[in-house]
């Protein structure tokens, strides 16, 4: 029975209290140790029981236990304290502003399809929620001007439970979002606050609800709305749920959609960052929108587009990067085409590595590298990875020269750290390792810890750990209809005093989570040693379509019964980040063993270390920069295998021989005092050599020094006089394109047939016809090296030629000089790219000329 009216009812609370509710609608509680305890304070039980959502929780607190605590002036004071730093918090001056105090008029847009924010906000999926959600707190906490875009997911993503046979299904638990920190924005007649988008044949509409995280404000998108037909409504229901057609409908509404939401709250971005190539479609309507606004050509509004667009990639697979078929995108966006002016190859070769190419679908991530100045992947080697896979964007250029750069992943300390090891390091590092978490110095005082402090902060947090996964698996045991027996052993599995392995993260078959399982007898030894036992804590999803990352788990569970090993291997249900927390807090060694090079990043590792955990992985994604022999242990040496099986088997393998050897003699070996000194030793190496690094405020400083300042600077350059210099960028690429084809270099002479010493030069001349260009427009440039043995030129440099002569109808000869700085065998070429001096990327894709052998 449908209801003919709806009301809502809110908690009553005494004048005394009304701060509380301030304080949950703001998510910065999440990342403040005295206002979570404030809610625990309010009851335990129903804290727990709300799952940690401050917002139900004032729902589910009777009036009269509200009136107690009007009263009670311990509570009260807290809440004021709480109030006060949130005061502070939002009205101080933080880094951005000292920083680049004239830079006030910037506004950035930071799109995301999920956002890992808090337990109590499930919006998200995994990793890449968790890093977009640290994105957001570290950029609060910097002051960077900065809002977001997401969608509203009625379900968000599934939630998991095991059958008795270990395999995981799936079921989606409704949203209550009256009952979320978030709020539904509403006009002046208290209307809901709403856009639409045409997706096809119809107008889908969404309504705009507010996060506040800090003083960041995130605008997330819902369907689920009187409006539209059922069909659409689904459109928001689930996180990467649904079929390729709601897939699209996603991302035309986060991105489309995403910019007139923030038109419709009255910000005009000025810098749009995308992460991943999800929301991509927002480069169409950034384009319409300046076009209407500004009267420009759609050539104008899409280079200052492109100038001001960041976009970062986090898949090292071509496989993994969204695509649609061309005639599913026009079936939905073939109007959107038609308003911009384009045929429908000139649409579709927005989206192709080759222009022109048919056979190509529509790639979003494609999408964003073409029309995004500013491009980076998460880690050195997935730069380079995605260099490479990218390559064939820019098929005229070296890999290295490819404008993709690296931009290393972090994590949000405060709100990965436990509270212990917080107040440990403020005690010893002082309260600035807070706010200051990427200055080197700050950490070099974790050597002023005792041993024995450190180690007694981080035992504490592994007791509370195996307390956690003893309650949680009972009542996992419990909610799958286990046996009586099966249950009562749930008390007995783990002892807080043994070594304790961390295995969590998404169960994708690349990620190798049974590598430890290739050789049972082997590992059963390690384990259940009466002197030097060790433990696995393993938890993890796999995406409901993925069978075989489903039988990963299946194994684990099925190897967890052995006898011998029940209380030495545990799989916990339902990871999220709740769980999140305690693993790592409390886990001694984080295990990562995914394929090499298909792990872009990883960043559950980075939360590890803030803890006094140490990593233990493959070297891919982050622990191929940051191992450096005295902070962790590698897993082989950084091969690649052709051979899989062969892979498994070696570096198995290697990880017994790993443990075996080093891992557990070394946390076992204790001193007189029982401490495991050398143990220590290497966790203050990891802290003092990577905290610094990997923290999502060194992170948004890279963000911002690197792309958010130059790419605002380009909106200010394109922007001024009523866009002069958009007018004048736009009309030299119509001539560019139009005569880049003109473009011949006729001869190029140098005098290399007499050895050159050191310390000399080789000049280098070229003829060259420009045809209707000037060398006002082109940048040429001699590119050198050594030799390799295949005959390339490798370890290149380049060096700008002038014109040295005018020989008429368009015939230029330009000169240039090789520095001679190096010994041996070298060798260079001549090569022409478009130039103008408001031009954010240096290489455009398909436009390069290169001299003839």
């Amino acid at each position: 029975m449908k209801p003919i009216k709806i009301f809502k009812v809110t908690p009553s609370l005494p004048d005394e209290l009304s701060d509380l509710e301030t304080i949950a609608y703001n998510l910065l509680w999440g990342w403040n140790e005295e206002a979570v305890t404030l809610f625990h304070r309010i009851s335990p039980e129903i804290w727990e029981k709300s799952k940690h959502n401050p917002v139900m929780m004032l729902s589910m607190v009777s009036q009269e236990h509200y009136l107690k605590l009007s009263k009670d002036e311990s509570f009260i004071a807290h809440m004021e304290r709480v109030i006060r730093f949130m005061d502070s918090y939002l009205t101080s001056a933080k880094w951005f502003e000292k920083a680049y105090p004239e830079y006030e008029n910037t506004k950035i847009a930071y799109f995301s399809l999920e956002f890992g924010l808090n337990d109590c906000f499930p919006n998200y999926s995994g990793g890449l929620g968790v890093l977009s959600g640290d994105h957001l707190k570290s950029s609060a906490d910097l002051g960077i001007p900065l809002v977001a875009v997401a969608l509203l997911y009625g379900q968000g993503y599934m939630t998991q439970y095991l059958s008795d046979d270990g395999w995981q299904h799936e079921k989606y638990i409704e949203n209550d979002f009256e009952n979320l920190p978030i709020k539904l924005l509403t006009n002046e007649n208290q209307e809901p606050l709403k856009i639409s988008v045409k997706m096809a044949d119809r107008e889908v509409f969404a309504e705009i609800w507010l996060v506040k995280v800090g003083n960041i404000s995130v605008y997330a998108l819902n369907t689920n709305i009187p409006e539209n037909c059922d069909a659409d409504k689904f459109i928001t229901e689930r996180l990467y749920g649904g079929d390729e057609n709601t897939r699209i409908m996603q991302e035309i509404l986060i991105g489309i959609g995403g910019m007139r939401a923030l038109r419709k709250v009255g910000i005009m971005p000025t810098v749009v960052h995308m992460n991943e190539g999800h929301s991509a479609f927002l480069i169409l309507e950034r384009i319409r929108q300046l076009m209407s606004d500004f009267n420009l050509s759609y050539q104008e509004a899409r280079l200052i587009a492109a100038s001001t667009n960041v976009f970062t990639t986090h898949t090292p697979v071509p496989a993994g990067n969204e695509v649609f078929p061309t005639e599913m995108v026009e079936h939905y966006l073939g109007y959107f085409r038609e308003e911009l002016g384009l045929t429908k190859d000139q649409f579709f070769d927005l989206a192709r590595q080759r222009p022109e190419n048919d056979s190509e679908p529509f790639n979003m991530t494609v999408l964003a590298l073409n029309n995004s100045h500013y491009c980076n992947g998460v880690s050195k080697l997935h730069a380079e990875v995605s260099r490479k896979m990218w390559s064939n964007i820019w098929p005229d250029l070296h890999h290295d020269e490819i404008p993709i750069i690296s931009i290393k992943n972090g994590i949000h300390p405060n709100s990965w750290i436990s509270g212990d090891m917080a107040e440990l390091f403020t005690r010893y590092l002082g309260p600035r390792w807070l706010e200051e978490p990427g200055d080197q110095d700050i950490w070099q005082r974790i050597s002023q810890i005792p041993d024995a402090e450190l180690w007694n902060t981080h035992e504490r947090r592994r007791e509370r750990l195996v307390s956690f996964i003893r309650r949680k698996l009972k009542n996992d045991l419990i909610c799958r209809g286990a046996q009586k027996t099966e249950v009562d052993q749930a008390e007995e599995v783990l002892h807080p005093d043994v070594l304790t392995i961390g295995f969590a993260r998404r169960f994708a078959t690349y990620k190798r989570a049974t590598l430890l399982f290739r050789d049972i007898a082997r590992l059963t030894k390690i384990l259940t040693n009466r002197d030097h036992p060790v433990q696995i804590i393993f938890a993890g999803k796999a995406h409901p379509r993925d069978d075989a990352g489903k039988d990963l788990i299946r194994q684990i569970i099925h190897i967890s019964r052995i006898p011998e090993l029940r209380r030495h291997i545990v799989f916990i249900e339902d990871y999220d980040i709740n769980v999140a927390r305690y693993l790592v807090q409390g886990c001694d060694v984080w295990l990562n063993t995914p394929r090499r090079p298909l792990e872009a990043s990883g960043t559950s590792g980075m939360k590890v270390l803030f803890n006094g955990g140490i990593n233990l992985s493959t070297l891919d994604g982050w622990w191929d920069e940051a191992y450096n022999g005295r902070n962790g242990w590698a897993i082989g040496r950084g091969e690649e295998y052709q051979d899989h099986y062969l892979q498994d088997q070696v570096e198995s393998f290697a990880l017994y021989e790993l443990l075996e050897n080093e891992v557990i003699p070394k946390f076992y070996n204790r001193g007189r005092d029982g401490l495991p000194r050398k143990w220590i030793r290497m966790i203050k190496s990891s802290m003092q050599q990577l905290s610094p690094i990997y923290n999502t405020n060194r992170m948004l400083t890279d963000y911002t020094k690197l792309c958010y300042i130059s790419a605002h600077g380009n909106w200010n350059k394109l922007s001024e006089h009523n866009f002069t210099k958009s007018h004048e960028l736009g009309q030299w690429w119509d001539n560019i394109t139009q005569n880049w084809d003109s473009i011949k270099i006729n001869e190029v002479y140098s005098d290399t047939h007499h050895p050159l010493e050191m310390g000399q030069e080789l000049e280098v001349k070229a003829t060259i016809n420009l045809g209707k260009l000037t060398p006002e427009e082109v940048l040429v440039e001699i590119y050198y090296g050594k030799i390799s043995a295949t005959g390339e030129i490798e370890d290149f440099k380049t060096v700008k030629m002038t014109v040295s002569e005018s020989n008429g109808d368009s015939n230029y000869t330009y000169s240039g000089k090789i520095p001679c700085q190096s010994s041996g065998k070298k060798g260079f070429s001549v090569r022409i790219l478009p130039y103008h001096q408001n031009l954010s990327r240096k290489f455009l894709p398909g436009m390069i000329h290169w001299a003839n052998s």
